[in-house]
């Protein structure tokens, strides 16, 4: 599936198929997560498998009950290490990471589409449940959870802004 094809089918997926996960799909997804740029190529993130029921469970309770997420056969949670951005200072552990994180995440997602499976990015969560749940020291910050399998329904395509709504030219119109 090329590129186009991919950014066309990738949608927020809230029900999965129980259908496993091979081990060869999962490592085509953390490659591509891999290979997403980061500032100074620092990967400022890690990533966090969780394959186990109960974590799932424990992961969509902290996500205020977004119980969609335990039926994932797999959920990464992506965390922001500032840490590793310290060369950039102030910026480089407050946003970098953050940045970095997202990247990854955003790569993650278009790897599932074009392997034939889903996602749904979840930002709505508390961050110490989640840092419980996974093990996520202090000075890191859980960026988001993303569950992955085969969807369970192929909803229409939601309809987004248009381009002249969106894009401005030379500056930001009012």
């Amino acid at each position: 599936m090329d590129l186009f094809e991919v950014l066309k089918r990738r949608y927020s997926v809230r029900a999965y198929k129980p259908d496993p996960i091979d081990d060869a799909t999962l490592t085509k997804i953390l490659e591509a997560i891999n290979s997403a740029p980061s500032a100074g190529n620092l990967q400022a993130y890690e990533v966090i498998v969780v394959r186990d029921p109960e974590r799932k469970r424990q992961l969509a309770k902290a996500a205020w009950d977004q119980t969609f997420i335990a039926q994932a056969p797999v959920v990464l949670v992506f965390v922001a290490n500032p840490e590793r951005n310290k060369r950039y200072g102030k910026r480089g552990a407050e946003l970098y990471c953050l940045q970095d994180a997202t990247i990854a995440c955003a790569y993650a997602q278009l790897a599932a589409v074009a392997l034939g499976l889903g996602s749904c990015w979840i930002g709505a969560f508390d961050d110490d449940a989640v840092r419980e749940v996974v093990g996520i020291p202090p000075n890191m910050r859980p960026v988001a959870v993303l569950p992955i399998g085969v969807p369970a329904d192929m909803p229409e395509p939601r309809e987004r802004r248009s381009l002249s709504d969106l894009v401005h030219e030379e500056q930001l119109r009012k």
